[in-house]
């Protein structure tokens, strides 16, 4: 059975990476974005609405389309993945989070050693003066449509610290991504399609450093063939099954 397999390779593993994606969240009520089906980009052409140049010449359009999204991630609530992740890293067999998602679920379930390798809608920046703000301050203006959040010392526009379409990667974040995956003696892939470069390489990276790999997704990806655990599941419902049969007594 692939459940019980997968808690074995677990359990024997001295260094486990996790890399999620948006199928991890999906179930907190968070859309995603590359999905055959509701996708977000589906809908909008990204470029159009989440690019950095976007944002410069439009940020009206931008903040249009992010809004509804902001929404959803202020009344989402961690799910059982996310529970059971926090529980396994708790009691020891998981060394390191790289997540693709900028919500904040894991933090909020209580996983501590998150990389948040496409940034987080936790905190805005200024453009003009660097402040940096948490964003539940804002609350009220980003659920506002009319409204564009405004750095209170100088009066440009702030930012959210997620990662847009032609913006770099966080540096140290992406060299700690890179570290946790060349030294994990196992990683799993939760919820990601794996479409998304680089980051659809560090299971390639983990791979060839001679580790195990498990996905968990409910589509195909690239990588399966080469996974030793290949779960076409929930991962809310596949993820704290493999953890009833680590933790067990």
């Amino acid at each position: 059975m692939s459940i019980l397999k997968a808690a074995e390779l677990l359990r024997n593993s001295k260094s486990t990476t996790i890399l999620s994606g948006a199928g991890i969240s999906t179930p907190s009520g968070i859309p995603d974005f590359r999905s055959n089906k509701n996708g977000l980009w589906n809908k909008v052409d990204p470029m159009e609405v989440a690019s950095l140049t976007a944002f410069r010449l439009q940020p009206e359009k931008f903040f249009s389309f992010i809004k509804p999204l902001v929404g959803d991630i202020l009344k989402a609530e961690p799910n059982p993945a996310h529970s059971a992740l926090a529980q396994l890293e708790d009691a020891g067999y998981i060394r390191a989070i790289i997540t693709q998602n900028i919500d904040g679920l894991h933090q909020k379930a209580g996983s501590k050693n998150v990389y948040e390798i496409h940034g987080t809608f936790s905190t805005l920046t200024c453009v003009s003066c660097f402040k940096q703000y948490k964003t539940a301050q804002f609350t009220d203006m980003l659920l506002d449509l009319s409204k564009i959040p405004t750095c209170p010392d100088c009066g440009s526009i702030l930012k959210p610290d997620a990662i847009l379409f032609g913006e770099q990667l966080p540096v140290q974040v992406w060299q700690d991504s890179e570290k946790a995956a060349r030294a994990c003696e196992l990683m799993f892939v939760l919820g990601s399609s794996l479409e998304v470069v680089p980051v659809a390489g560090l299971p390639i990276l983990a791979l060839n450093n001679g580790a195990k790999l498990i996905v968990i997704n409910e589509s195909p990806t690239y990588i399966d063939q080469r996974a030793d655990v290949v779960l076409n599941q929930d991962v809310a419902v596949a993820l704290p099954e493999i953890a009833k049969y680590v933790t067990r007594n």
